[in-house]
């Protein structure tokens, strides 16, 4: 048995439950979500989407219709920038895909359908349908 003292910290249990990566944080930002954010509405004659997809270029999303599934797809890139009197010593990126589908109660009318990405939030808006059809991909304005 050893006669040296403890150094022990009343907080040292505390902090050694924490995964090692807890409190560091990534370069660029934040790290890929793992699931993308979003508020649904129902009027009498819509639904109405609206989903959190900051960083992300309008090119770069994906909004797929089939019936009553909504399925919104976005692929997240962020790069380095080199100044002209700059030496890179290290770089890294960020590339990955996130997605989210739901169903909503009742079949959408894919050809009235709207969306539009402003200041991170890709806002759609679903006319509810009578009858079903298959699954076509939504132009973003």
């Amino acid at each position: 048995m050893s006669m040296l003292p403890a150094r022990h910290s009343l907080f040292d249990e505390f902090f050694r439950d924490f995964t090692p990566g807890f409190f560091i944080k990534p370069l660029h930002g934040d790290a890929l979500p793992s699931q993308i954010k979003m508020d649904v509405k129902e009027t009498g004659e819509a639904y109405l989407v609206a989903a959190e997809l900051p960083g992300v270029g309008k090119e770069d999303i994906h909004v797929d219709i089939d019936g009553a599934l909504v399925t919104i797809k976005a692929e997240v890139k962020q790069f380095d920038q080199q100044g002209k009197d700059e030496r890179q010593l290290r770089t890294e990126r960020y590339y990955g895909v996130v997605s989210r589908s739901f169903q909503l109660p009742q079949d959408v009318d894919r050809d009235a359908s709207a969306a539009k990405y402003e200041n991170g939030v890709l806002s759609l808006i679903l006319p509810k349908r009578r009858n079903g059809g298959a699954s076509q991909r939504l132009r973003i304005e």
